[in-house]
């Protein structure tokens, strides 16, 4: 094994077979045990265990420096960290050298003694992405997990089947993988703490397998798991599917806007309730249809924001609306002028849906969606 002599200096990485990435922050106390327990499981073979820090307040330097005397040890410290603790793994991974790459929490909730069964899989070669999962045959949880947070694991795993196939534990962060996988991945960018998930995706790895593992409690300090984590996840999705279905996710999403135009139908009802005319009530409710493509709008620069081509998404979206708004506005003035007795349907049915092909056509122009997305993240 080899031993780093000052982990907290960037120096180049010892060619370890196996290369272990533990993200931390704040998780001093936990490093003992773990780094004992991993080089038990390890007995004999050659590893090294990467801990990627986000500048944690805690002792974790110190802890680092003291474990790496008796342990492989590499620490490097993220002075400035992004993307959370899926940034803290790819960052890691960019320095590993080793066959074999392997991530896990250091909060020892993820067993180390599992490290061996884990890692056979792929030196067999009968898999290309190997995860410890908590629902397969013989695995399992803590008995204290509560309703909400078996739901919120359910529906989580039901959100990412489309790419995440049969898997049943797709959003576990205890996993390896080969390097040259790692290596082929495309457009890695990954948001909150899915980067096994990111991963499964991106690296096109058919071959996945999972082996049952005992998901226990976090014993010593706070989780990280929190409400804006859970927004994150959703996100990462909504990344993801348009990663993985980049024609299909723009009609999809387009779609969704149409049928939200129900709330704008609600708007004209109200209107017309209130004696407004028709002429008036559609480009009055209109702004119900642009607070809609706003919030639609917001997710997509938001998610997709170090993919943009065009400079000035917003610029572009305020123009499209004002276009869209005046469409709407001519339409029900013109069928106000020229069409006799015209029914309120007929009024929002061609006064909406001219509105909506001006806006199809200026998203094409502005290169709006997964159109006017880069294949590799702005510099």
């Amino acid at each position: 094994m080899s031993r780093s002599e000052n982990p907290s200096l960037p120096s180049t990485p010892a060619a370890a077979d196996i290369c272990i990435i533990v993200p931390t922050l704040n998780e001093a106390l936990n490093l003992p045990e773990l780094l004992g327990r991993i080089d038990a499981a390890l007995a004999g073979r050659d590893y090294q265990v990467i801990v990627v820090d986000d500048n944690s307040r805690d002792d974790t330097p110190a802890v680092c420096a003291k474990l790496a005397a008796q342990y492989p040890l590499r620490l490097m410290v993220r002075a400035e960290p992004k993307n959370g603790l899926s940034g803290a793994v790819l960052h890691g991974m960019a320095q590993a050298q080793g066959r074999y790459l392997v991530v896990m929490d250091a909060d020892l909730q993820h067993p180390p003694e599992r490290l061996p069964d884990l890692l056979q899989p792929l030196i067999d070669d009968t898999a290309d992405f190997v995860l410890g999962s908590r629902h397969v045959p013989g695995g399992s949880t803590e008995a204290n997990w509560g309703l909400f947070r078996q739901i919120n694991s359910q529906v989580a795993t039901l959100l990412a089947r489309p790419f995440a196939g049969q898997t049943t534990d797709p959003m576990s962060g205890f996993f390896a993988l080969r390097r040259e996988s790692y290596v082929n991945a495309r457009q890695l960018t990954p948001l909150g703490y899915k980067i096994g998930l990111e991963l499964m995706c991106k690296c096109n790895l058919s071959r996945v397998r999972e082996i049952p593992i005992h998901f226990g409690n976090r014993l010593r300090g706070q989780s990280k798991l929190s409400i804006q984590q859970q927004f994150r996840y959703l996100e990462h999705l909504s990344r993801l599917y348009d990663f993985k279905f980049p024609r299909a996710s723009p009609v999809i999403k387009f779609l969704i806007g149409v049928i939200l135009e129900g709330l704008t139908a609600l708007v004209c009802f109200l209107l017309l309730r209130r004696s407004v005319g028709p002429m008036a009530a559609m480009p009055l409710a209109y702004p119900a249809t642009i607070a809609i493509n706003a919030l639609l709008h917001l997710r997509y620069v938001h998610t997709q924001r170090e993919f943009l081509i065009r400079p000035k998404p917003w610029r572009d979206f305020t123009i499209i609306t004002l276009c869209e708004w005046l469409t709407c506005g001519l339409t029900a003035w013109w069928i106000g002028r020229r069409v006799n007795h015209p029914h309120t349907l007929e009024y929002f049915a061609l006064c909406f849906g001219a509105a909506i092909v001006v806006r199809y056509i200026l998203r094409k122009e502005f290169l709006q969606d997964i159109r006017g997305l880069a294949k590799t993240p702005r510099g």
